[in-house]
C-alpha cells in the first residue's frame, strides 16, 4: 500500500520486484486489498504482452491515512 500511495498505480512486476514477493504470495495479496476495495487490477495488452496494473482507490487511500495516524497515536508521534 505504501509504494501505491506514492504511485497511484504500479504494474504487478514492479510491484513483485520491489517487494520481493513471490507471483503467488503477491497475488494472494492483491486479492485481499481487491476484496477491501483497496485497490483495483486492471487487465490488459501492451502490444502482445500482458500488463497487470494495480491501482490504489480512494478507500484504499482513506485507509492507509487512518492506519498512519493509529501508528501515529501509538507510537506518540
Amino acid at each position: 500500500m505504501s509504494l501505491l500511495i506514492k504511485l497511484k498505480s504500479a504494474s504487478f512486476v514492479y510491484l513483485k520486484e520491489q517487494l520481493n514477493a513471490t507471483q503467488g504470495n503477491l497475488s494472494v495479496q492483491l486479492n485481499k486489498l481487491k476484496d477491501a476495495d483497496y485497490i483495483r487490477i486492471e487487465k490488459r495488452f501492451e502490444g502482445n504482452y500482458p500488463l497487470t496494473e494495480v491501482k490504489i482507490t480512494p478507500t484504499g487511500v482513506q485507509a492507509f491515512e487512518a492506519h498512519v495516524h493509529n501508528l501515529k497515536d501509538y507510537l506518540h508521534l
